[in-house]
C-alpha cells in the first residue's frame, strides 16, 4: 500500500510534458473560412483607428468637451494599438491562436458598443485605450495564420490579403465614418465594428483548428521586456500623435514622453537581444531582406498616410470640403485594391519575375504621383487629384507585397511569431510617425510661407478705414496660399522619401523566388 502511494505521489510530482501541437490540417473550404474571418477582423480594426477624428465635432457636442480633450481618444487608442502588436504573437502561441483571436475580437466589439454610452470624457478615454489594446492584437494574427496555414504555392495571396490592412483599411475608414456621421448618427461610427466582428468570430470559430494551451511558457515569461517595451511604445506613439498640438519640445509633457519612452525603448532592445524567449528576435535583423523590408515598410507607410492626409487637409482648408466630400479621393484608391492586390500577387507568383523590380516600379509610381501633386494650386478641386490617385492604385500594392515576400520567404515556422511582432509593430509605429511628420513639417512650412508672404506684401501699405474689408480678404488669401505652398512642400517630401527608398533596392535585398511546395523525398 505504501509503495503504491509513493508511486502515485511521484507520478503527481513529475512535470507534465508540454503538449505537442497537432499536425497542420489540409487546406480546404473550412480553413479558408477561418482565414477570411481573421482578415475581416483585422480590416475591422483598421476601420476603427481614426473614427473619433472624423466624428470629433459630434462627440465633443455629446460629451461637452473641448477640442484639445477631444484629440486624446485617438492618441490613447493609437498608443495601446501599436504596443499590443508587439506582444500579441506571444499570447497567440501561449493561449492558442483561435482562442486568443476570438477573445480579442469579442472584447474589441464589446468596447466599441460601449463607447457611445460613455457618461464623461474620462470613461471614453478608458474605453478607447482598452479597445486599442484589443484592436492592435488582430493584425499580427492575420500574418501568423497566413504564414502558418496557407500552402506554399498560394501563400503570396495570403500576404496580399494582409496587405489590405495597409492599403485598403486606412483609406476606407474615413469615408465610412463620414457617411455614418452625416446620415445615420455619430454612435454608428463606433457601432460599425460590431456586426463585422460577430461575423468574423463565427468564421474563426468554425474554420481555424484549436491548438492546446501552453501555459508553461509563463515560467520563462519576459517580464522585463513587457515592463519596458509596452510603456515605451505607448509613450512614443502618444508623443507623435500629440506633438504638433502641444508644440513639440516646447511642451514638458512631450519632452517627458519622448525622453522616457526613448530610454525605456533602449532598455527593451538591450533586454530582447539576450533574453532566451524575447518578444523581438533582433538577431533576425542580420538578414538583409528582413531588415530592408522593415526600413522600406516604415517609409512606404509614411508616404501612404501623406497621400491620404495632404489632399484632405488641402480641400478642407482651401475649398471648405466636409469629410464626406473628400471621401471619393480615398475610395478611388481603396476599392480597386480588391483587384489590384490579387493581380499583383499573381504577377509576383511567377518565378521569372524579380520582386525587387516590382518593388522599384511600385515605389516609382507612388513617388511620381506625389511629385506631380506638388504642382497643386489654389484653383485645384477634388477632380484634379483623381488622375494622381490612379497611380496609387497599382503603386501601393506593388510597393507592399514585395516587402512581405522579402520578409517572410524562407522564414522557419518557429520564427513566424517574432517576424509578425516586429513587422506589425513597425507598421503601426510608422503610421504614428507619419502623422507626426506630416503635422509637424506642415505647421513649420505653413508658418514659414505665411511670414514670407506677409513680408512681400508689406510694401503695399495698410489700407485706410474705407478698405478695412480688404484686410480680411488679404489675410484669407495669404492663408490660402500658405496652405497651397505647404501642401506642395509635403508632396515633395513624400516624393523624396519614395525615390530615396528606391536607392536601397540595389544595396540591401537579395533575389528571392516565390514560395513553392517542398519536393517529395526520393525513395
Amino acid at each position: 500500500m505504501r509503495t503504491m502511494t509513493a508511486v502515485a505521489a511521484a507520478a503527481s510530482a513529475a512535470p507534465t510534458p508540454a503538449p505537442t501541437p497537432p499536425a497542420l490540417p489540409a487546406f480546404g473550404p473550412r480553413l479558408a473560412t477561418g482565414l477570411v474571418g481573421v482578415l475581416l477582423a483585422s480590416l475591422t480594426a483598421g476601420l476603427n483607428e481614426h473614427v473619433t477624428e472624423v466624428a470629433l465635432m459630434d462627440v465633443r457636442g455629446a460629451l461637452s468637451i473641448g477640442h484639445d480633450e477631444g484629440t486624446w481618444p485617438t492618441a490613447l487608442y493609437e498608443g495601446t494599438n501599436v504596443a499590443a502588436m508587439a506582444f500579441a504573437p506571444w499570447c497567440s502561441v501561449t493561449f492558442s491562436l483561435r482562442r486568443f483571436t476570438i477573445g480579442a475580437v469579442l472584447v474589441f466589439a464589446f468596447l466599441g458598443f460601449l463607447c457611445p454610452f460613455a457618461p464623461d470624457v474620462g470613461t471614453l478615454y478608458g474605453l478607447r485605450t482598452l479597445q486599442g489594446l484589443a484592436g492592435g492584437s488582430l493584425p499580427p494574427m492575420l500574418m501568423t495564420v497566413a504564414l502558418r496555414y496557407l500552402p506554399a504555392n498560394i501563400k503570396i495571396y495570403g500576404l496580399a490579403g494582409y496587405a489590405l490592412t495597409a492599403t485598403f483599411g486606412p483609406s476606407l475608414g474615413t469615408p465610412l465614418a463620414a457617411l455614418w456621421t452625416d446620415y445615420v448618427g455619430w454612435p454608428m461610427v463606433f457601432w460599425q465594428v460590431v456586426p463585422l466582428c460577430l461575423i468574423s468570430v463565427i468564421a474563426i470559430g468554425w474554420g481555424l483548428p484549436q491548438d492546446p494551451l501552453r501555459l508553461e511558457r509563463f515560467k520563462t515569461f519576459n517580464w522585463i521586456g513587457l515592463l519596458t517595451g509596452f510603456p515605451a511604445i505607448v509613450m512614443l506613439v502618444i508623443a507623435l500623435e500629440q506633438g504638433d498640438r502641444l508644440d513639440w519640445l516646447n511642451s514638458q509633457l512631450i519632452c517627458a514622453l519622448l525622453g522616457g519612452g526613448g530610454m525605456l525603448l533602449l532598455l527593451f532592445l538591450v533586454n530582447e537581444w539576450s533574453h532566451p524567449l524575447p518578444f523581438f528576435k533582433l538577431q533576425m535583423l542580420a538578414r538583409r531582406n528582413f531588415s530592408h523590408s522593415l526600413i522600406t515598410l516604415a517609409g512606404v507607410l509614411v508616404v501612404f498616410l501623406g497621400v491620404i492626409v495632404i489632399p484632405s487637409e488641402y480641400l478642407a482648408e482651401v475649398r471648405g470640403y466636409r469629410p464626406l466630400e473628400t471621401a471619393p479621393l480615398a475610395l478611388i484608391v481603396a476599392l480597386p485594391q480588391l483587384v489590384a492586390l490579387p493581380l499583383t500577387a499573381a504577377i509576383l507568383n511567377i518565378e521569372r519575375v524579380d520582386c525587387r523590380w516590382v518593388l522599384a516600379i511600385g515605389l516609382a509610381m507612388v513617388a511620381t504621383s506625389c511629385a506631380l501633386a506638388s504642382f497643386v494650386t489654389a484653383e485645384w478641386v477634388r477632380e484634379n487629384f483623381y488622375l494622381l490617385q490612379m497611380l496609387q492604385i497599382m503603386g501601393q500594392p506593388m510597393a507592399v507585397i514585395p516587402l512581405l515576400m522579402l520578409a517572410t520567404t524562407g522564414l522557419p515556422p518557429v520564427e513566424g511569431p517574432w517576424a509578425s511582432a516586429m513587422f506589425n509593430t513597425t507598421k503601426g509605429f510608422a503610421a504614428a510617425l507619419g502623422t507626426g511628420i506630416v503635422e509637424g513639417v506642415g505647421t513649420i512650412r505653413e508658418h514659414y510661407h505665411s511670414e514670407m508672404l506677409v513680408d512681400r506684401l508689406g510694401t503695399l501699405g495698410q489700407p485706410d478705414g474705407r478698405e478695412a474689408g480688404a484686410l480680411t480678404e488679404l489675410a484669407e488669401r495669404i492663408h490660402t496660399q500658405a496652405i497651397v505652398l505647404t501642401s506642395s512642400d509635403l508632396y515633395l517630401m513624400m516624393a523624396a522619401i519614395g525615390f530615396g527608398l528606391i536607392l536601397l533596392i540595389p544595396i540591401l535585398p537579395t533575389r528571392i523566388y516565390p514560395p513553392r511546395p517542398a519536393a517529395p523525398a526520393k525513395p
